[in-house]
């Protein structure tokens, strides 16, 4: 199976585990960067169009100062300031008109693209319809500093109605163009305007506060809506995934609801039908090795009271011995089928208390075992695992002569060493250890009414609760058992051990 990609390992450790979390993040991205993408585009044609609005509405505003400017050319210079006071008391014009000696300097604002084009298109306007003009200024400024007068009167000094609707708006100030003309030396007009559209800088803005927080709430809508729909999803899921876990450990549980989308219906029907299948397949088996099994140690035992008829002794002993034989495989079968039918609570172990009682009693048929108690408790069922552990130091009596047992603390584990003081075990013999009737041939020579099976099903119940068992040789000689026990386990341990099945021949 090829190794997956740098992305792909990076893209795996950032999304969540779970479904609904990778559901989640994948639709948040998709809906973020939709909107990213919307907002680029819309920015683009909303920047577009402003460009456009204000470069029309700059010529336009230019040709009426063009206009204004040429109208007090043509004025006699003494009859100027007369025109500009009846100006004012009816009310001004669009252009606020003063009269200085030079050209006033005001704090302009900084550039921007749309500031830039719209001084761009004025300055052109004017110079294209004046053109004997001497000399001209154009630049944009806000009202709080800006100099209208010689005096260094400014916006705020000057009387309302004269500035009101022309140079100041509400509720925000909003930046004035400032035209100055040289009409001849030592006399320069002023004009000041709005632009058509006085708030033309920010609603070339695409992202506004005001913008941005819709969005933000329309995110947050979707955000909301997609995990509500997600978990909906998910949920039957979540079931399908319980109910399956809770037969692989062989408890019962009530038939999937029937809810949900047609698919998730679909999957719950099949894996009923599969669940209730597989239980009665497995029924059926167990039921049918059980009484194959023991109605087979009937006739075995009739066919050994018949060889005893035998006259020839050799041929009576041939009988013997492989009614012997088959005899063994049935009792090893019992043994599978009754070792994996455990029916027990799990709850807390004392391992020193559990391996006291399992020593006390080889120690008073005249074995040597020794014990260090370590003070640590397990979650499990007691009868599978005293019977495990049974298995293993039974080997251990029976291969070594004397058993080793000690208790560990491992990070996350809790460890059973059980040594014993035999030869060891082959390196090219661990591979099959644990297959049923294999047994070695120091094994047989130690123990003559082994089957071969107490490993095997000592690791089916180590396996069941969550744990393994590991065989090592000893170092210092001998082999090493280590049941390695989860420190939590979990409450819902079910036992099943692998069922031996009988040779056909």
């Amino acid at each position: 199976m090829p190794e997956p990609s740098r992305f792909a390992r990076w893209f795996g450790w950032v999304l969540p585990q779970s479904l609904l979390g990778r559901l989640s993040v994948v639709m948040l991205a998709g809906v973020m960067l939709t909107q990213m993408v919307g907002n680029f585009i819309w920015a683009m044609q909303l920047r577009v169009n402003s460009e456009d609005e204000v470069r029309i509405a700059s010529q336009q505003l230019a040709h009426s100062a063009a206009n204004t400017a040429q109208f007090f050319l043509s004025l006699p210079p003494n009859y100027r300031p007369l025109v500009i006071q009846q100006f004012r008391k009816m009310g001004g014009t669009r252009f606020f008109v003063n009269l200085n000696h030079g050209s006033l300097n005001i704090q302009e604002l900084e550039a921007r693209p749309l500031t830039t084009i719209a001084t761009k298109e004025v300055a052109q306007a004017i110079k294209h319809d004046l053109p004997n003009l001497n000399q001209f200024r154009v630049g944009f400024a806000y009202p709080e500093n800006l100099v209208v007068s010689d005096d260094g009167s400014k916006v705020y000094d000057l009387p309302e109605n004269w500035v009101q609707h022309i140079l100041l708006v509400k509720p925000d100030p909003a930046p004035i163009l400032v035209i100055q003309a040289e009409m001849e030396p030592g006399h320069w007009l002023y004009l000041a305007s709005l632009m058509p559209n006085p708030y033309f800088l920010e609603s070339s803005n695409a992202f506004s506060h005001d913008r941005i927080a819709l969005q933000g709430l329309s995110l947050c809508a979707v955000l909301l809506l997609s995990i509500m729909v997600v978990r909906w999803i998910t949920r039957p899921l979540a079931a399908l995934s319980e109910s399956a876990e809770a037969f692989g450990n062989g408890e019962h549980m009530p038939d999937l609801p029937e809810t949900g989308s047609s698919e998730f219906i679909n999957t719950a029907r099949a894996f009923e039908k599969m669940r209730k299948r597989i239980q009665r397949y497995i029924e059926d088996r167990e039921r049918l090795f059980v009484s194959i099994s023991h109605d087979l140690r009937t006739p075995i035992m009739r066919l050994k009271l018949r060889a005893e008829l035998l006259d020839d002794d050799a041929l009576r002993g041939e009988f013997h011995e492989d009614l012997d034989d088959l005899d063994m495989m049935v009792k090893g079968a019992l043994q599978c089928v009754k070792d994996s039918d455990i029916h027990e609570n799990p709850t807390a172990i004392s391992l020193d208390a559990l391996i006291d009682r399992m020593i006390r009693g080889t120690q008073l048929a005249g074995h040597d075992v020794s014990f260090t108690k370590a003070g640590l408790s397990v979650t499990g069922k007691p009868l599978a695992l005293k019977r495990a552990l049974g298995n293993l130091l039974d080997n251990a009596l029976h291969y070594g002569a004397k058993a080793e047992i000690s208790v560990h603390d491992v990070i996350d584990f809790v460890e059973i060493h059980i040594r014993d003081h035999g030869p060891g075990v082959p390196e090219h013999a661990f591979t099959n250890l644990f297959q049923p009737y294999v047994r070695l041939e120091h094994g047989r020579e130690q123990n003559e009414s082994g089957l071969g099976l107490g490993l095997g099903i000592a690791r089916d119940i180590v396996q069941a609760h969550g744990g393994e068992l590991l065989l090592q040789n000893h170092p210092e000689g001998g082999l090493l058992a280590i049941v390695r026990l989860p420190a939590a386990l979990p409450l819902n341990v079910t036992i099943r051990t692998s069922t031996v099945a009988l040779p056909t021949s």
